[in-house]
């Protein structure tokens, strides 16, 4: 999808971390603060070209992820809406980059999905320059959600999508979703084979979600309140 040339380079370590208290997961401990409180949101536009980017000074949050893969329903799900964002009735056609405009001080940004098998190499193509443009220079974007199917281990696209991110410096979070659809013995297997496929320490913070229960709600908007550097009400 980005970069070829990164497709083989292995995400660089961080240092650990201490371990919290009352033995939580050292690597979620920053993901436990206070969430941050939404009390608006709209859509705003859709940049379908590199020169329909916002750029009015706003913070902004990005979503990325594979289509089908749960995107707009963690935007909803954080946002307390229904359906301000929405799901392409054809899976990997979405081209455009979405803006929804949080407490009229920030931005929800909503990444074109990438990775559905039936979409053209030509439609594929013309997202990369987009979602390029936007990333690169982009003194206003505060982090990267990268949405995982809790289910599945990454595949070449996120893995792509990771290194890339990374050799570009944008600070990311890998929030795996659909986190209902394995039992708590299946889930507590299947994180470490996450982290170990994409080369996550322990360490590092990584979060779960379910749209349907609304598990790791908080710690998502905790994580955005952080690198917004808001004071959670």
């Amino acid at each position: 999808m980005f970069c070829p040339a990164l497709a083989h380079k292995r995400i660089e370590k961080r240092e650990p971390e201490e371990e919290g208290q009352d033995g939580e997961a050292p690597g979620m401990r920053r993901l436990d603060m206070n969430p941050l409180v939404i009390k608006s949101s709209q859509f705003i536009k859709s940049a379908p070209a590199a020169r329909h980017l916002l750029r009015d000074g706003r913070l902004q949050i990005a979503f990325a992820g594979r289509s089908n893969v749960g995107k707009s329903s963690l935007i909803n799900a954080l946002l307390g809406r229904k359906n301000l964002a929405r799901t392409s009735s054809t899976p990997g056609r979405t081209r455009e980059i979405n803006y929804y405009l949080v407490n009229e001080s920030f931005y929800f940004v909503d990444l074109p999905g990438y990775g559905y098998a039936k979409v053209s190499r030509s439609i594929s193509r013309s997202w990369r320059p987009l979602v390029e443009a936007y990333v690169r220079g982009n003194a206003s974007l505060r982090l990267v959600i990268v949405i995982l199917d809790a289910r599945r281990l990454p595949g070449p696209h996120d893995f792509e999508l990771i290194h890339w991110l990374q050799a570009c410096g944008a600070p990311f979070l890998p929030v795996l979703t659909k986190r209902d659809k394995l039992s708590p013995s299946a889930f507590r297997g299947q994180e470490p084979k996450v982290r170990a496929a994409l080369g996550i320490p322990d360490q590092t913070p990584l979060a779960v979600f379910s749209a349907r229960t609304r598990e790791g709600r908080d710690a998502v908007l905790a994580a955005i309140a952080e690198r917004l550097a808001l004071t959670a009400e």
